[in-house]
């Protein structure tokens, strides 16, 4: 029997769960259904415990040994990391899960950060967000940036052998949105708009190298990012400055704000990658298995 090809995914969060349930849809295997119900169904009851909306039955080492038996290869492992929240508490991740899809096994490992260790060469194949790769390796050009598929065009070979494959399709979106006051009849909140508006552009600070790759240089000319308060909400922030680009779902939030939501500038997707310089057939056939679902996705590169 082969060893498990290893595949990087993260530890918890949206990003796993589209992992978890591409994973179920590729194979008929009504096991793996069940496998990514218990780790989604897990993380959310941990991520719950973390933030103190439920009180835990036990401490964190005898829930972990609840959840995981390593000696059943099948069954999905957990381990504890230190959360980034204040007191840093111990928070449960997911670890591992090895999988058959048809005449391949997969061994998911949980990384925090997948995209990196492609890069490290430390893994082939991997899953993570797509807003990684532009922070990370995209080139900033004058012209903007609007479709995963084009990603790979913009990632210089010098910098990472790591390419993007496909998207899982759960897809959300970095939106520019702004004040309903601020906008004049018959104006929309888009690409265009930017071309002619200069003063502040409300963001995130980690998604400033994104934000800039998505909208390109030239539309930024006479823009100044500016990043909510500490503590204040995104869209408070964007609110009070008056024009801004944030991550939204539906844009309720932002409507109760008094902000029209405009133009979505760039899909935030969990994409499927590999790293070109190691290839065999072994990783061909986990990206055929992978793949088989690949419609679901608004992206195919």
């Amino acid at each position: 029997m082969t060893d498990p090809i290893p595949v990087a995914v993260p530890r918890k969060g949206r990003p796993l769960e589209a992992v978890l349930e591409r994973i179920a849809a590729v194979s008929d295997d009504d096991h793996l259904d069940r496998l990514a119900d218990s780790v989604s169904n897990t993380l959310r009851y941990e991520k719950a415990v973390t933030k103190g909306a439920v009180d835990a039955d036990g401490g964190p080492y005898e829930r972990l040994a609840e959840y995981s038996d390593p000696e059943i290869p099948a069954e999905p492992e957990f381990t504890l990391l230190r959360d980034d929240r204040g007191g840093k508490p111990r928070r449960i991740v997911f670890d591992a899960a090895t999988v058959d899809l048809g005449d391949v096994t997969v061994k998911l490992v949980g990384r925090e950060e997948p995209f990196r260790a492609l890069r490290t060469h430390e893994f082939a194949l991997g899953f993570d967000s797509a807003d990684l790769v532009l922070e990370e390796v995209v080139g900033i050009r004058a012209a903007g940036l609007g479709n995963i598929s084009d990603i790979n065009d913009r990632i210089d070979p010098v910098d990472t052998d790591v390419r993007v494959v496909a998207g899982l399709g759960d897809t959300v979106y970095h939106t520019l949105m702004g004040r309903e006051d601020d906008r004049s009849a018959g104006a929309a909140f888009d690409r265009e708009y930017l071309t002619d508006y200069e003063g502040p552009l409300c963001i995130s600070p980690r998604y400033e190298r994104l934000v800039t790759a998505v909208l390109g240089t030239d539309a930024l000319d006479g823009v100044e990012f500016v990043y909510p308060d500490a503590d204040e909400e995104e869209e408070a922030a964007i609110a009070r400055v008056g024009l801004g680009v944030y991550l939204t779902v539906t844009g309720s939030t932002a409507r109760e704000h008094g902000l029209s939501v405009g133009e979505h500038l760039f899909p935030s997707e969990t994409v499927l990658m590999r790293n070109a310089a190691e290839a065999d057939e072994s990783v061909s056939r986990v990206l055929r298995a992978l793949e088989r679902e690949a419609a679901d996705s608004e992206i195919r590169v």
